[in-house]
């Protein structure tokens, strides 16, 4: 896996994957595009989701919805690395099995999602979930 990033102008940046996919990222803290640290978080969502929604398929859960929503700390001085991250997924479906979720969201943080999984080295990382019924 390879992937580049081009300094476009100011504290803007291009960053491009292998697959052939561009994203723009800012400097300035967030101020045009999101920052490099927010697309950490995203990136840790992005991952587990991914987990979760095939997990539950997996486990033949009726799955309609999922979200997730990251919040997360950062030290004051620099490097400003993250200290604290929480993963609160919404899982919507019909008759979702509320242990089921609660394995494959706690299976995603603690043995497949590669980005929470580096994260975890140096981050106190946690999660949480709800269930709701569509």
């Amino acid at each position: 896996m390879q992937s580049r990033v081009k300094w476009v102008e100011d504290m803007t940046f291009l960053g491009q994957s292998s697959s052939g996919h561009s994203v723009v990222m800012d400097g300035n803290g967030g101020d045009k595009a999101p920052s490099p640290m927010e697309l950490v978080l995203i990136a840790a969502g992005g991952c587990s989701s991914v987990d979760v929604v095939s997990g539950l398929k997996a486990q033949a859960q009726n799955i309609v919805g999922c979200e997730v929503q990251i919040s997360a700390q950062r030290r004051e001085q620099a490097p400003r690395l993250f200290t604290q991250a929480n993963l609160h997924f919404v899982v919507s479906g019909f008759d979702l099995e509320e242990s089921v979720v609660a394995n494959v969201v706690a299976d995603s943080l603690e043995k497949y999602c590669s980005v929470c999984l580096m994260l975890g080295k140096g981050v106190e990382l946690t999660h949480s979930y709800e269930v709701i019924s569509a």
